[in-house]
């Protein structure tokens, strides 16, 4: 068939692709925690009381071939993203919402270099946590659409 080539997409964060040709992660870990405070009592071990979900982080890692993968430019894309301090929402290829996250974190490690100093190999870490309960910290083109939608 003729036309566009198909783009498969792993997941996104805002309007970024994570894919074969941006940055394409081989391993995604996601931590939850909830929150369960202690109060120190005489005689008996401390109380606890739950008060409900606490941080949720997610981190994608993996190794990029600028050859083959996105490279510094798709990182630098992700590291502007960051630098809003905005939150974006993070949907998987499959479809499932995780919510909306911050970049919290974002470590690369280049090796393996050609004559011009360009690296072969890039490895990173980008650190995610999710910031729903602030609404004021969303996107600007994810505002953009929700007003499109009439979702806001």
């Amino acid at each position: 068939m003729y036309g566009l080539p198909q783009v498969s997409m792993m997941m996104a964060l805002g309007l970024f692709v994570f894919g074969l040709h941006t940055v394409p992660y081989q391993q995604l870990q996601r931590q939850l925690q909830w929150r369960h405070p202690s109060n120190s009592r005489v005689g008996a071990r401390p109380a606890r009381q739950f008060a409900g979900r606490g941080d949720e982080i997610i981190t994608l890692s993996g190794v990029l071939y600028p050859e083959l993968t996105g490279g510094k430019l798709s990182l630098a894309a992700l590291e502007a993203m960051a630098d809003e301090g905005l939150a974006w929402p993070l949907i998987e290829g499959t479809g499932l919402f995780y919510g909306l996250f911050v970049v919290e974190e974002q470590a690369t490690t280049h090796t393996a270099f050609f004559p011009d100093g360009a690296p072969r190999r890039i490895e990173f870490t980008l650190k995610l946590a999710r910031v729903d309960d602030d609404p004021s910290l969303l996107g600007t083109a994810t505002k953009q659409l929700l007003e499109v939608l009439d979702l806001k």
